[in-house]
C-alpha cells in the first residue's frame, strides 16, 4: 500500500498491571487484567470513573478466581464505589463472562444487539456432547478420524461453563451512537469479522480508543467459521472493518485493546491487519495448486506449529480463509463421498 511512511507502533506502558492491581492509563481510566486458562493467558478490562460509580468495559470469564479478583478490585482500586454500568465490546466469553454477575449486583448492561443475542442464546444452549451439525462440519473440514472420535465423545466447550447467566434486559449500542463514559463523549463504531457487531469506542478530541479485540497490537484476532454459519466470510468483514476505521485513526490515539499492551500508531496497525490477511490468502491460494482439506492448510496460514490447544481455532480460521477465496472465485471445492470438502486453486 503506497504512500508516506506511517508512524511506528509504540507501547507507552512497558508492563501490564499485576493481578488485582490497577494502572491509570488516562485521567479517570484504570486498566486491569483478568487471567485466562489458555495460551493467551489474560484479558484486559477497563474501569472509567463516572463520579458516583464506575463503568467497566468487559469483564473476564466467570470463574471463582476472576470473581475473587473483582471483589478485591471493588474494595481496593475502585474505592468501594459501585459498578453502575457494564459495557461489553463483544459476546466472547472472556469479555462478557461476568456481565450477568454484575447485573445481579445492580449494574446496567450496554452492548450491541448481536452481542446480547449471541451471548444469551449460547448460555442457554448447553450440550453434553457435540451436536450432529458440528460433527458434520468437523468432518467436512478434514478433522482426522481419531481426533473426531475423541471429540465426539467429550463435552464440548459450553458458554454456560464460564459465562454467568444473563438476565433479561440490556441497553442497545449501535454504530454511530454517542455515549458519555467517565466524563468523556465517545463515538460508537462497530466492526465485524472477529465477532459480529463488535463495538469500539472513540473519545471526542481526547485521542483515546477502546478497541476490544477489533484493534489488537502484535497478534491477530481469530477469524473463524463455525457450524452455525458454515458459509460465512469473516475475512471480508474484517478487512472491510479495518478499511472503514482508517478514516477515524490517527497515530497519536492511545488504543486500549482487549489483549496485550495499550499502543499508539493505529494507522500502521490497521494497515498491518489488512496486509496480514491479504498475504495469508495469497499463500493459501498458491498452496492449493494441489487439492487439500481445510485441516491440511495450516502450513500456508500459520507461521508456527499448531498443537492440540490451538487446533480448533486454527481449523475454523482455515475454513474462513478458504470461504473467502471461494467467494472471490479464486478456488473451487468438491465434496467427497466421505463428506469432506477438497479445495483447489481455480484454473
Amino acid at each position: 500500500m503506497a504512500g508516506a511512511p506511517l508512524d511506528p507502533i509504540r507501547y507507552p506502558f512497558e508492563a501490564p498491571p499485576a493481578e488485582g492491581e490497577a494502572r491509570e492509563v488516562a485521567p479517570g481510566v484504570l486498566w486491569f487484567r483478568l487471567p485466562l486458562p489458555m495460551a493467551l493467558d489474560h484479558v484486559n478490562v477497563y474501569a472509567l470513573d463516572d463520579g458516583d460509580g464506575w463503568t467497566i468495559v468487559d469483564t473476564g470469564l466467570d470463574t471463582r478466581r476472576a470473581r475473587g479478583i473483582w471483589e478485591h478490585l471493588l474494595g481496593g482500586p475502585l474505592a468501594g464505589q459501585p459498578v453502575r454500568r457494564v459495557v461489553v465490546t463483544h459476546y466472547h466469553p472472556d469479555h462478557i463472562g461476568l456481565a450477568g454477575w454484575f447485573l445481579t449486583r445492580g449494574a446496567e448492561l450496554l452492548t450491541t444487539r448481536t452481542s446480547w443475542l449471541f451471548a444469551r442464546m449460547l448460555t442457554l444452549d448447553e450440550q453434553p456432547v457435540p451436536v450432529a451439525e458440528t460433527l458434520a462440519f468437523w468432518t467436512a473440514a478434514g478433522m482426522d478420524a481419531a481426533r473426531l472420535a475423541r471429540r465426539a465423545a467429550e463435552r464440548p466447550f459450553n458458554f454456560c461453563d464460564v459465562v454467568a447467566p444473563l438476565p433479561l434486559g440490556f441497553t442497545r449500542l449501535r454504530d454511530g451512537d454517542r455515549i458519555t463514559i467517565g466524563g468523556r463523549d465517545w463515538a460508537v463504531r462497530t466492526g465485524d469479522g472477529h465477532a459480529p457487531e463488535h463495538a469500539t469506542f472513540w473519545a471526542d478530541g481526547d485521542n483515546l480508543v477502546l478497541g476490544g479485540d477489533q484493534l489488537l497490537p502484535s497478534i491477530s484476532a481469530n477469524l473463524g467459521v463455525y457450524a452455525s454459519e458454515p458459509g460465512a466470510d469473516p475475512v471480508a468483514e474484517w478487512i472491510a472493518s479495518a478499511e472503514r476505521f482508517r478514516a477515524f485513526a490517527n497515530p497519536h490515539q492511545l488504543v486500549l485493546p482487549g489483549h496485550r499492551l495499550p499502543f499508539t500508531g493505529l494507522p500502521l496497525r490497521l494497515t498491518q491487519m489488512i496486509e496480514n490477511h491479504l498475504g495469508a490468502l495469497s499463500r493459501l491460494e498458491t498452496f492449493l495448486e494441489k487439492p487439500r482439506m481445510a485441516a491440511q492448510c495450516f502450513p500456508a496460514l500459520f507461521r508456527r506449529e499448531i498443537g492440540e490447544a490451538e487446533y480448533g481455532l486454527a481449523l475454523v480460521e482455515a475454513v474462513a480463509h478458504l470461504n473467502h477465496l471461494l467467494k472471490a472465485g479464486r478456488v473451487t471445492r468438491r465434496l467427497t463421498n466421505r463428506g469432506v470438502w477438497r479445495w483447489q486453486k481455480a484454473n
